[in-house]
């Protein structure tokens, strides 16, 4: 998606007769559906000087201009393109645009810089890093750039930035990525247009900026699919803006950690798809390669079985077992017995460990006892049981008993979910978790559809599926899984009457999520926590229903077998209304972590018609699913007809 597109000379007229900020407000509204006045002034400074950049009789006036092009799967967007050929080649020049005056050099970490952002001065990425890094994402998703080998040349424009002797900016440090995109500084516009002139010396004429915008997405890696490379040491994804300064924070305290044998913890915080696994397998890949003893800790079990099921054959099984551990692992470790421990999906923690929950005294204060250097990766809207404790109160309360130093971070740009932040905050308004600016679907760039039907959605499920076996069904825990039947795909748990529907529970082996005939099986939230998908299709069962127009969770229509909300009846006869609200919020947190696992879209059907419907009137499109195809951007799916 660009926000605004023209030639060089329109480009330059409308700066010129100050229209510019106008029509890129318009498109903005129309697009996204919001934006700051503080983004309109950042356009109308910098989009001045990019002005007077173009304004060199050498770029062709047909080159293409866009402003504001979304990274796809991602949210982040570029600021400047220009587009045009170097008289053999196309070429496609990023910009990334900053308005910078002061910049302090980090010499202990790589591809970072101190610069002051909101009154505060931060660490961030380099901007040629963070050019760089946008026109690799770019290449990585977009078959187009691919296929017709358009060149993209990154670089960046510190328009308010003069350069001094010795200067911070450019130190050698930085050399690696100064070379992958130079930075362009107050005083060097005529160095800038040069770079530009390098690559466009002819118009677009093979229409550029529209084969970027429109080029298909490719299926992008999943984690688990990379993980044999990552650990032969290839990097399989590049981390963006405050991803990478966590990593090279995280990177960092840890060799450190060793070194002045200190004990710290770090917490991050992030929503779904907002890359904590990306990091917490990077980390442990290359503080391994550093020689330093680390471990990948997860409450969940599918996600290390996944893992581990990728590395089959590359590595001993001992190795993979000594490199991924559950939580419940550290009750009789040591102090400080390991380097590093990375915990990820840290909210599942619970506070007993071993089959009975007999064991340890608490798994946070166990995880920070038994290591150097504690990362914790935390999302508490992902508490989906009542065992489940992990919370950053908690973690600083314990790596306060332990004297620990203390760091924390967030984590914001949003990957899964087609990199739509919006429609986050937009399942959060509709499953009234909390209230949220989107209420309504539009502007959401992400394929929502809503089914009336179960075999429908599950058809198109499978029918995606075949392209990389990467589409899932998932339920909410409202069907029982007995135990003997926990191998017997024959055995079919989930039964929908109404519709003749019957699906079976995943196999209990835990690989389902990469099982090559798993596409007919469902998966809930203990199988696929951890994991993600490119489509999924959810099954919100009884546990969720409308009344009143008020979306009213369950906990009695809940699976016996489920043990998510174990405890709960006795709970109730003690405190029914902490009972009530407790079960509420893991019940809603359960369907907002099922219908956030799909990377490019999430189907859905509900067991309650009335909730059906609140879905289709909260996504406020007509569109009829049976007379489209697969690949189109479709937001509903309202199958009228009988099955």
């Amino acid at each position: 998606m660009i926000i605004y597109e023209a030639t060089k000379s329109e480009f330059i007229s409308d700066v010129t007769n100050e229209l510019l900020v106008e029509r890129l407000y318009s498109s903005y509204q129309e697009k996204i559906g919001r934006t700051s006045k503080q983004e309109i002034v950042s356009w109308e400074n910098s989009l001045q000087r990019m002005s007077n950049v173009m304004q060199d009789k050498d770029i062709p006036n047909d080159a293409s201009v866009a402003i504001e092009f979304k990274i796809p799967n991602t949210s982040k967007r570029v600021d400047f393109i220009v587009a045009g050929n170097d008289g053999k080649d196309d070429h496609v020049v990023i910009v990334e645009l900053k308005q910078w005056s002061e910049v302090e050099k980090i010499t202990s970490k790589d591809a970072l810089v101190n610069t002051y952002l909101g009154r505060k001065k931060r660490a961030v990425a380099h901007p040629s890093y963070q050019a760089w890094s946008y026109a690799a994402l770019i290449k990585d998703f977009n078959e187009n750039v691919q296929k017709q080998q358009i060149s993209l040349e990154p670089c960046a424009y510190l328009h308010n930035y003069r350069k001094k002797e010795n200067d911070p900016l450019i130190d050698e440090h930085y050399q690696e990525h100064l070379n992958r995109a130079p930075v362009f500084t107050k005083g060097e516009i005529q160095k800038l247009r040069d770079f530009i002139k390098k690559y466009v010396r002819k118009g677009d004429q093979n229409k550029l900026i529209y084969q970027i915008e429109h080029g298909r997405i490719r299926p992008s890696k999943s984690l688990q699919d990379s993980l044999t490379n990552m650990l032969m040491g290839n990097e399989e994804f590049i981390m963006i803006d405050e991803q990478k300064v966590f990593y090279e924070e995280a990177l960092h305290l840890a060799l450190e950690s060793k070194k002045i044998n200190k004990k710290q913890v770090m917490v991050i915080e992030g929503g779904p798809g907002t890359g904590k696994s990306v990091m917490a397998v990077n980390l442990l890949v290359n503080l391994i390669n550093q020689g330093l003893m680390t471990l990948y800790v997860s409450k969940n079990s599918a996600p290390r079985d996944v893992y581990a099921s990728k590395l089959k054959g590359t590595i001993r099984k001992t190795e993979i077992d000594n490199l991924f551990k559950g939580s419940g692992s550290f009750t009789e470790s040591k102090l400080n017995e390991f380097d590093v421990i990375i915990v990820d999906e840290a909210h599942r923690l619970n506070e007993k460990s071993g089959f009975y929950g007999n064991q340890g005294e608490n798994q946070v204060k166990e995880l920070i006892r038994a290591s150097k250097f504690t990362l914790f990766f935390i999302d508490e809207n992902q508490r989906v049981t009542l065992k489940d404790i992990g919370s950053k109160d908690l973690i600083i309360k314990y790596a306060q008993e332990f004297e620990a130093e203390i760091i924390t971070g967030e984590l914001v740009s949003q990957f899964r979910c087609d990199g739509s932040d919006a429609y986050i905050a937009w399942l959060d308004d509709v499953l009234q978790i909390r209230q949220t600016a989107n209420n309504d679907y539009y502007g959401i760039d992400y394929d929502i559809r809503v089914f009336d039907n179960p075999h429908k959605m599950l058809k198109e499920i499978e029918t995606l599926n075949q392209i990389n076996n990467k589409s899932r069904m998932l339920a909410g825990y409202c069907w029982e899984w007995p135990t003997a039947e926990r191998t017997n795909t024959l055995y079919k748990d989930i039964v929908i009457p109404e519709h003749n529907f019957e699906i079976s529970w995943n196999l209990s082996d835990n690989i389902w999520a990469i099982g090559q005939n798993s596409v007919n099986e469902a998966g809930c939230i203990h199988t696929a926590q951890g994991l993600e998908f490119d489509y999924v299709g959810v099954i919100i069962g009884p546990d969720m229903r409308l009344e009143n127009g008020e979306v009213i969770t369950d906990y009695e229509k809940r699976a016996k077998t489920d043990q998510s909300l174990k405890g709960i009846k006795k709970k109730a006869k003690q405190n029914p209304s902490e009972a009530k609200r407790v079960a509420d919020q893991i019940i809603r947190n359960t369907y907002r972590t099922l219908m956030t696992r799909g990377q490019k879209g999430c189907f859905i059907y509900c067991t309650d018609p009335n909730l059906n419907k609140y879905f289709k009137d909260r996504l406020k499109s007509n569109q009829i699913y049976d007379n489209l195809s697969p690949g189109l951007d479709m937001q509903v799916a309202e199958d009228k007809e009988s099955y």
